[in-house]
């Protein structure tokens, strides 16, 4: 009899809240997505588009934090020193966990302390000029660049930016000579083109595209393999001349380093599933962005990919001399 009560307990022990059952089930409270940067912007915008979907998928809430500052890199910081228990994610992009750390003295490791969940989303940049600039393509703006050396002026949306790396990258690639100019932000850089206070701007499909299309300013190249679908005449770099000249900002999701397998394999199972509702890629892809290919949509890629984009950029970044600001 008491064999038998024993056995009872345990199993009831097993269903009621609290019991080692309910330990085992994740998630079982609210998620947090740690975003390094203020409301607004595209990480955010983001994470916001994907929590509302993965809250869905995982049947709790998805608590978007916001915690900017020192180009993502407190935020990121934060991300890294929370519990490894899948209740704290890190949502940035080439910038915060590639760029940041080389051009700034960090308390934690970009590469090193997370983990990867998956790939998200990627998007090119395009070579972009202003209006009055004479050449008409990218071999052309070559030509009148070194014809004109430390007269050009390239805008950037700040020291260590996608932009200004990419701008560094060409001139090592190309042998031109230009100053740059930081702003804050890439809205007011577009306005110094727009206004001829800069000459050029290596920017993002989001802020470049409707200026094209209204015809405010040139575009040269594509930094890509594959053309853009809303500007489909402007050729890839490729095509234009110089072969190889790649720059894309691309956005992941990690969580802290020696959070459990399984837990990452339901995360990474509820980024798959956002990605792949319509609702939810329309509105990744009203930002100017491409979903990565759903066979890239992993832990495995990211952590290839992020590898790669550190040894890539890194000795780039580190012969200018680039510092965060």
């Amino acid at each position: 009899m008491w064999k038998l009560s024993g056995i009872v307990a345990i199993v009831v022990a097993l269903f009621i809240p609290g019991g080692p059952a309910a330990a085992q089930t994740y998630p079982s409270k609210p998620v947090t997505i740690v975003v390094p940067f203020p409301p607004g912007g595209p990480v955010d915008t983001i994470a916001r588009i994907m929590g509302d979907r993965m809250r869905t998928f995982l049947g709790q809430p998805i608590v978007v934090e916001n915690v900017g500052g020192a180009a993502g890199s407190i935020g990121v910081g934060r991300a890294a020193r929370a519990a490894p228990d899948g209740y704290t994610l890190s949502l940035g992009n080439w910038a915060t966990h590639v760029v940041n750390g080389a051009i700034y003295s960090l308390n934690y490791d970009v590469l090193n302390d997370f983990d990867p969940v998956s790939l998200i989303l990627t998007q090119p940049e395009i070579v972009v000029a202003k209006k009055d600039m004479p050449a008409d393509d990218l071999k052309g703006l070559i030509a009148w660049l070194k014809a004109n050396p430390n007269k050009a002026v390239q805008g950037t949306s700040g020291v260590g930016s996608a932009g200004h790396i990419a701008g560094v990258f060409f001139q090592q690639m190309t042998g031109v000579q230009y100053q740059f100019i930081p702003y804050r932000g890439l809205a007011p850089a577009m306005q110094a083109l727009l206004g001829g206070q800069v000459d050029m701007l290596i920017d993002v499909p989001a802020s470049s595209v409707p200026q094209v299309q209204a015809g405010t300013i040139k575009a040269y190249a594509v930094t890509a393999k594959s053309r853009l679908a809303a500007l489909p005449d402007i050729p890839t770099v490729d095509e234009a001349g110089l072969p190889g000249f790649y720059a894309s900002v691309w956005y992941a999701l990690w969580v802290p380093k020696g959070t459990p397998k399984d837990i990452v394999t339901k995360l990474n199972e509820a980024v798959v599933d956002a990605l792949a509702d319509d609702t939810v890629r329309k509105r990744l892809t009203g930002l100017g962005m491409e979903i990565f290919p759903r066979d890239q949509q992993n832990s495995a890629a990211l952590s290839a990919l992020h590898k790669s984009e550190i040894d890539r950029w890194w000795p780039i970044i580190k012969a200018a001399n680039i510092k965060g600001q």
